[in-house]
């Protein structure tokens, strides 16, 4: 949640369209929510039948274990409403994949559209052919194009069957790891080290090949998209965008934006609201982790894959502006724009829901709808903090890994009385303009 964060300040720093009368997208979609789920367990059973079929023995019956408690997990994740169904974005990714098949038969027929209600910019794709588009992923992107490069290079990944591949390497790793965990047990010196190494030795494997098989699908999703009329240079403006993500400064909220939206009527602004917990005394250099957080990345830094693309597609090595945007885009660039509280509040994440609407607000953005999420969110921060869930819904403070802006956020929201928290919810849900 740190990056995104982050991420708000590309969003905040970007145009909008006027949009007082939005109405957050209808998830009343049980009629197509069910006949998605059918059809997608239908072709998953055959798909675990077909690898029981390649993978014969114990492999074969870990396989469609793993594929069937995903199944499981996935379709809750469907009747959860986490994603959107009947919409024009599904329409919008779907065309895309069309323009890419047009000159590259073998990419496969059977793909399904899927958007789901998440900020984070992501995409993946499903053993059985099903993408899954991230919201989030319209608030990073420029273009149709760079959202085809990004559908190219999760095509990669399905054609390369790197996710078959990787399970099926754990599980052939885990038959040695029992091997020698055995051995660990018979030797009664350093157990718990040797052990660790053990650990700490997959952990690295694993990351090292999710990298190579983000390098892979960089160049085998290129392979399909060079062959379309897209943009070149907007496959590497798309990974320069993902860069920006990782690396961009927080917008913060100004003091004068708490005293503005909590000086309330009925409830004086309290300057011990603001008072921040003291770290002072703890050491951060002192400590040192036992795992390299680089090593156990499962994604190359920017600077390396598109250096890895421009080498081997001497195309890309000409840099050139964004192609101009679709009305089409424009449009799901304000829905994912619009829908970022409603997503925020869909998953919990009430209290990064009110600093992103206190974020939204500072910048005078449709002011009405933003102080009715405050006020959403503030009604269930306190029936977390009443009911003793409240870390349910709210950060601690990490001063390691937040920025300041949040800390003295977070350290507002847990200095706040549980009736004060009541007051700030109830103006803000009944006020009307």
């Amino acid at each position: 949640m740190t990056r995104f964060i982050l991420f708000l300040f590309l969003i905040l720093n970007s145009l909008s369209l006027k949009s007082q009368l939005y109405k957050p997208l209808d998830t009343a979609d049980y009629a197509q929510r069910k006949v998605f789920i059918k059809t997608y367990t239908a072709e998953n059973e055959l798909y675990i039948k077909d690898l029981k079929n390649r993978y014969p023995g114990k492999t074969g019956q870990e396989l469609a274990k793993i594929y069937k408690e995903f199944e499981t997990d996935f379709v809750t994740q469907v009747k959860n409403k986490d994603f959107i169904f009947n919409s024009a974005l599904d329409a919008d990714v779907a065309a895309l994949i069309i323009k890419l098949r047009k000159n590259n038969p073998n990419i496969p027929q059977k793909l399904k559209v899927l958007i789901a209600k998440d900020n984070a910019p992501n995409a993946y794709c499903l053993a059985d052919g099903t993408f899954v588009i991230n919201l989030g992923l319209f608030n990073l992107l420029e273009n149709d194009d760079q959202l085809a490069s990004v559908i190219a290079h999760e095509l990669g990944h399905k054609m390369g069957e790197h996710v078959l591949r990787d399970i099926v390497g754990f599980i052939n790793q885990d038959k040695m790891d029992k091997i020698t965990v055995q051995n660990i047990k018979s030797d009664r010196l350093n157990r718990n080290k040797k052990a660790f190494d053990v650990l700490k030795i997959r952990l690295y494997r694993k990351g090292i090949e999710k990298r190579k098989n983000e390098m892979r699908a960089d160049s085998l999703g290129f392979v399909l998209y060079r062959k379309t009329d897209f943009s070149k240079t907007d496959f590497v403006n798309a990974l320069q965008n993902l860069k920006k993500y990782d690396t961009i400064s927080p917008v913060p909220v100004k003091l004068e934006t708490y005293k503005k939206y909590f000086s309330l009527p009925s409830q004086e602004f309290k300057d011990k609201w603001m008072k921040k917990e003291d770290f002072s005394a703890y050491d951060y250099k002192a400590f040192k982790a036992k795992i390299n957080e680089d090593s156990v990345a499962s994604h190359p830094e920017i600077p390396e894959r598109v250096a890895k693309l421009q080498k081997y597609f001497t195309e890309l090595k000409t840099t050139a502006p964004p192609a101009p945007s679709s009305e089409s885009f424009k449009k799901a660039e304000h829905i994912a724009r619009m829908e970022i509280l409603p997503n925020f509040f869909h998953a919990e994440e009430y209290g990064l829901g009110i600093y992103t609407s206190l974020q939204f607000l500072q910048e005078n953005e449709e002011t009405k709808y933003y102080e009715n999420w405050l006020g959403k969110c503030f009604a269930k921060i306190y029936e977390g903090r009443k009911n003793y869930t409240l870390n349910r819904y709210l950060d601690r403070i990490d001063p390691k890994d937040q920025s300041e802006s949040y800390q003295q956020f977070l350290n507002f929201m847990w200095n706040l009385s549980l009736n004060e928290i009541k007051t700030i919810a109830d103006y803000y849900q009944n006020k009307k303009s």
